[in-house]
């Protein structure tokens, strides 16, 4: 016949066994998600640089376009300032006949 305080001590002890391994278990996928984290963290902290810098570059191509822009409308603008002025030429020079 076995000792019932045996039988406790045996299956006090698998128990323990038992929480013992899923705690093993559990501390490694702990290890696990702290490494993911590290991970999606260094994967966010560039893709926040790479944004910021896109960001930046394309600030500088808005304002180099608008410089562009004025450039070609100050040309344009000129033109059409001399053909206003040669027309008026014109009608002075009919004017005075």
């Amino acid at each position: 016949m076995i000792n019932p305080n045996i039988d406790i001590v045996v299956k006090l002890e698998e128990k323990i066994d038992l929480l013992v391994e899923r705690y093993r278990a559990e501390k490694e996928e702990n290890r696990m998600l702290k490494n993911q984290i590290t991970q999606l963290s260094d994967q966010l902290a560039h893709g926040v640089s790479s944004y910021s810098s896109l960001e930046e570059d394309y600030n500088k191509l808005k304002i180099a376009r608008t410089i562009e822009a004025s450039t070609a409308d100050v040309r344009d603008t000129k033109l059409r300032i001399n053909q206003i002025v040669r027309e008026i030429d014109k009608c002075i020079a009919l004017l005075n006949r």
